[in-house]
């Protein structure tokens, strides 16, 4: 039996003395603690009687009354123990409380209108146990009803494996700063609330099974990582580490899981150590969709190492847990641990209309829980603590949960703007302007021309080459990729250069989990259409930093080829469409010597932390000539590696070396081809001159080209994207508000703005695209008012 000394929770005791309603009564017994009159506290008082008719009210004076009665018992005869880590049992159950106690001052401050954040883990407390399987430095990704797991694997333990009281206020502080909203919160800081945070444990929102196929990358990328990096500087995790990552049982239904488990699948079957365990808790509900037993027939063919066991009793969860961990390290394979049995208390969330798919009994079946008793049950027939020491705990923890909600709820919220846009993304890594002052078109390398892919080829084998961190990530890269980019890339550089299975949540999930094992992952997509088959798991990566308060930068670069004109492919095939969300740089580039140095940028910016996505024109790849055979689009390739352009670097094509025209076409990719190609053509009739600006940067407008706008009167904008979806349609806002060096808004030149037409793309011609035609018209209209 251990002593009160060996379970404090707080730095003073707490006397329980009779019996009430509600939890309030914790607080009249602590004076000091009164002295802390916050705004909760006093709503709670004034929202006395709808707290009480709480679902969760109701349960917690029944387990009180539950704990009251079970002070009588006597101890076991003999003690039956649970397995479970020497000094583990009492914090382990001090987090089971924890878990139940959070959730309840999440309903109730959310009644109260200082919570926002009431999806609920009851039900799913013992889990909690499923943390003592862990090593610190294995990495974990939590569904959100796994918050036990969180509070237990964030409760720092001491050198002599006891846990540290300190670190455990500081937990419950940081869970009620989530429920708030807090810009303290650890994890979000204001943004969200999500578990996760801590170095190994990764941020998960509350969609679905997203954070599923990364876990499967950290494990193969953990593996890659160790054979390619010399310096431990860039490792994230040891050697043997397991990743774990959890779900409900509804989430097996999700493309990203099934994805995921593939995955795992598909490395375990080509002898590619995969040691990824998927901890999936089974309650039989996903919402209001029951899951009638599904996932037993599920894990009939699921491939895998499957271990089970009673979520509700803790010594099986953490010996279960222990075994599946154990098996995946020692093996180097996937595994799942199933948690059976569970409830799901007081519905999926505090807006869930239970009542409205579920009958009464179950509702109260599912409320009367059980699982909080089983565990105290447990721990006292271990004989480890008695059953006046569990009323003491749990009454320390429910004071202890709301003290912090008190406090929590006083800490300012997310209020300004700019805090938000700088945490969209990692700040970019400076790299200076290499076009800027380098004459009328920009720094030109000198040397033997060639044609766009190959250069692209090139720059691909210099970064791979030079740092060992880069890996290339694709389908069908090995043997070169549908356009060649990649040709004899993988004998020169293999298992750094791979090929994965054809799914595009798997690939960008897998480059997620490699970025965060320590390496620096390029991940091509095929065709740019489909982006859209993992545009779920693209947008998790996007919203990554931000999530995370700015603190969890995501390095990565996308290589979004088959973009835009082909007569080859179609819609399918020659998407001209982009994705552009808040935190990634979208960059497009129209030659290969200027690829070169932005590929070289965007490598810098993913060490960095910061996502880049690269668009490659299809039509641009083997493009030799501009006008009849005059190999006008051949470039040099940029020998000196340290020559890299900067994302606010524009590109003029000028045709009067000394000075500006007075006519500008702004535009990217193939329509900087297109432009000068309409330049040409009307270079006959035009009185004034006509340059043609290569704005490179997607996702905002460049200072260079807010510099080189202000030496033009009339500025037609060409856009190579369908109209209304178009880059440029977002970036002209912007560009009305800047003001040039005279004080003149831009806004009140002459602008025009053209894109291609708003549908799809027919197969075996270019008529849908941005032609000739169309910039020619444009440049006329607007030399002519």
């Amino acid at each position: 039996m251990l002593r009160h000394s060996q379970f404090r929770i707080l730095h003073h005791q707490i006397q329980i003395n009779g019996r009430s309603s509600r939890s309030s009564r914790s607080r009249t017994q602590h004076a000091p603690r009164r002295a802390l009159a916050t705004l909760l506290s006093e709503k709670r008082t004034n929202a006395s009687s709808d707290i009480e008719a709480l679902s969760e009210s109701v349960a917690l004076n029944e387990f009180r009354a539950y704990l009251d009665a079970s002070k009588s018992r006597s101890a076991p005869i003999q003690s039956s123990p649970l397995g479970l880590p020497a000094t583990a049992t009492v914090p382990l159950l001090q987090s089971i409380f924890t878990t139940f106690w959070l959730h309840y001052h999440s309903r109730v401050a959310s009644l109260c209108g200082e919570g926002f954040y009431t999806i609920g883990p009851c039900g799913e407390e013992n889990l909690s146990g499923a943390a003592l399987a862990l090593e610190e430095e294995d990495s974990v990704a939590l569904h959100y009803r796994h918050l036990g797991i969180s509070v237990l694997r964030g409760w720092r333990r001491r050198s002599d494996g006891k846990y540290d009281q300190k670190s455990f206020e500081k937990v419950v502080l940081d869970r009620a700063r989530g429920y708030t909203v807090s810009l303290s919160d650890p994890v979000t800081a204001g943004n969200h609330c999500a578990l996760g945070g801590n170095p190994t444990d990764f941020i998960v929102t509350s969609t679905l099974a997203s954070q599923a196929p990364p876990a499967v990358g950290r494990a193969l990328g953990n593996t890659l990582a160790h054979h390619v990096i010399k310096s431990s500087d860039h490792l994230t995790f040891p050697k043997k580490a397991v990743h774990y990552v959890t779900l409900g049982d509804g989430s097996i239904n999700n493309a990203h899981f099934l994805a995921a488990l593939n995955l795992a699948r598909y490395a375990q079957h080509n002898r590619q150590k995969c040691p990824v365990v998927f901890g999936i808790s089974n309650n039989e509900m996903c919402i209001s969709l029951k899951g009638n037993k599904y996932l037993s027939n599920f894990l009939q063919s699921a491939g895998v190492q499957v271990f089970e066991c009673d979520g509700n009793r803790i010594g099986e969860v953490y010996q279960s847990t222990r075994d599946a961990v154990e098996y995946s390290r020692k093996k180097g394979r996937p595994s799942i641990v199933v948690y059976k049995d569970l409830k799901r208390r007081f519905g999926h969330a505090a807006t869930d209309r239970q009542n409205a798919y579920l009958e009464d009994e179950v509702i109260e079946e599912q409320r009367a829980g059980g699982n909080l008793e089983r565990a105290c049950e447990d721990a006292v027939a271990s004989g480890e603590i008695s059953w006046d020491e569990v009323a003491r705990i749990f009454e320390e923890v429910g004071a202890t949960v709301e003290h912090a909600f008190d406090e929590a709820s006083q800490e300012p919220k997310v209020s300004e703007r700019k805090q938000q846009l700088e945490q969209a993304s990692q700040p970019r890594v400076e790299i200076p302007r290499l076009l800027q002052d380098a004459g009328y078109e920009g720094k030109v390398a000198e040397g033997r021309k060639d044609i766009m892919r190959k250069n692209m080829n090139k720059g691909l084998a210099e970064q791979l080459e030079t740092n060992p961190r880069v890996v290339y990530l694709g389908e069908d890269v090995e043997h070169g990729g549908y356009y060649l980019v990649t040709d004899s890339l993988a004998k020169k550089f293999p298992r750094r250069v791979r090929d994965f299975p054809p799914d595009e949540t798997t690939l960008i999930g897998a480059g997620m989990g490699y970025a965060q094992a320590g390496l620096v992952p390029i991940v091509e997509i095929p065709y740019a259409k489909y982006l859209d088959c993992g545009a779920d798991m693209f947008f998790e990566a996007c919203v990554s930093n931000w999530l995370s308060g700015g603190k969890a930068g995501l390095g990565m670069v996308f290589r979004l080829q088959g973009f835009d004109r082909g007569t080859f492919g179609g819609n399918f095939h020659t998407h001209n469409t982009l994705h552009m969300p808040p935190g990634i740089d979208v960059v497009c580039y129209s030659n290969g010597e200027d690829y070169v140095r932005g590929l070289r940028g965007a490598v810098k910016q993913a060490e960095g932390g910061r996502l880049t996505m690269l668009v490659d024109c299809t039509d641009l790849l083997n493009k030799r000539h501009l006008v009849g055979k005059d190999k006008g689009w051949l470039r040099a390739y940029p020998a000196d590696s340290g020559e890299a352009l900067s994302v606010h670097d524009v590109r003029v094509y000028g045709t009067n070396p000394s000075g500006r025209g007075k006519i500008a076409v702004v535009s990217y990719g193939n329509g900087v081809v297109t432009s000068l190609q309409a330049r040409e053509e009307l270079s006959a009739e035009l009185k004034e001159d006509v340059d043609v600006i290569d704005c490179m940067l997607l996702s905002e407008a460049p200072d260079g080209l807010k510099e080189e706008l202000q030496m033009y009167d009339k500025v037609v904008f060409a856009d190579i994207c369908k109209e209304g979806q178009n880059p440029f349609s977002g970036m002209l806002p912007t560009l009305n508000r800047t003001v040039d060096k005279g004080g003149a808004e831009l806004s009140k030149k002459q602008w025009s703005l053209i894109a291609a037409c708003k549908t799809y793309n027919p197969l075996g011609n270019l008529v849908t695209f941005l032609n000739v035609e169309d910039v020619k018209a444009a440049i006329n209209e607007i030399n002519e008012r």
